[in-house]
């Protein structure tokens, strides 16, 4: 089912389609470096799926009845973002006035094509944490092009929230054992994404020790399908995740 998610402070209104950087846009994510033509991946565009666009105005009118400015955190992301569970999220984030935009089975260039039409509008957060990616490898993109759409959503953000840093995190582990396919893939995606983080505009997370046993494996007891994360999941992931955004607020 697609899922889209939008939080405003520490309610949570879903949809069940539901310091100053001185970096320029361009000059963040070096290593991975736009070219001509750029991959469909790196290109905003509207996802033709059923719901999506439902799922997008769904936000868009969300966003219209309340105070942008007030969100100090922004999370962006696909249906991982959207999925958070509510409880735990309050408990984590709820203190940080959070916005959590997220809809389920977006790709890199669904997200470009928001933030580039309307959800960054009248934002003015310290930290933005962007997740997205693993809907691309999911659906055969190469991870060199899932990392470049992912280094083009770095530089959207920052050119249009120059003020605002960029957590960015790793995707998630895929599959049961770390040999799937699945997961190699992302790996090679996190292996690329590093060289977006310059710890003064862009700094990274990864998520994995958080919700992988000591043999590497990702459990029913962390991820009920092996990508989505149960409750205890998100709770692992909160745990670790919140002292990092708490840290770079207060920069």
């Amino acid at each position: 089912m697609l899922r889209a998610a939008l939080v405003l402070g520490a309610t949570l209104l879903g949809a069940t389609l539901l310091g100053t950087a001185t970096a320029h846009a361009a000059e963040l994510c070096p290593g991975l470096p736009a070219h001509a033509p750029l991959p469909r991946e790196a290109v905003p565009a509207a996802l033709d799926y059923p719901g999506w666009k439902e799922a997008s105005a769904y936000i868009d009118s969300a966003l219209a009845r309340v105070n942008r400015a007030s969100f100090q955190v922004v999370f962006v992301g696909d249906s991982i973002t959207a999925s958070w569970d509510p409880p735990i999220f309050s408990k984590f984030f709820g203190p940080l006035t959070p916005l959590l935009l997220g809809i389920g089975g977006d790709r890199t260039e669904g997200i470009l094509y928001r933030l580039s039409h309307n959800e960054l509008a009248g934002l003015r957060p310290k930290v933005v944490v962007l997740l997205a990616g693993t809907n691309n490898t999911g659906t055969g993109s190469a991870p060199e092009n899932t990392a470049l759409g992912i280094a083009q959503i770095v530089r959207l953000i920052h050119a249009r929230l120059p003020a605002t840093r960029i957590l960015l995190l790793s995707l998630l582990p895929r599959g049961v054992e770390p040999s799937d396919r699945m997961r190699l893939a992302n790996d090679q995606v996190n292996a690329l994404i590093t060289r977006c983080t310059d710890n003064q505009v862009v700094f990274s997370y990864d998520g994995a020790s958080r919700v992988l046993d000591p043999a590497g494996r990702l459990t029913d007891q962390m991820s009920f399908d092996h990508l989505h994360l149960t409750p205890n999941g998100y709770y692992k992931l909160a745990e670790g995740l919140e002292p990092e955004i708490t840290r770079l607020m207060g920069q």
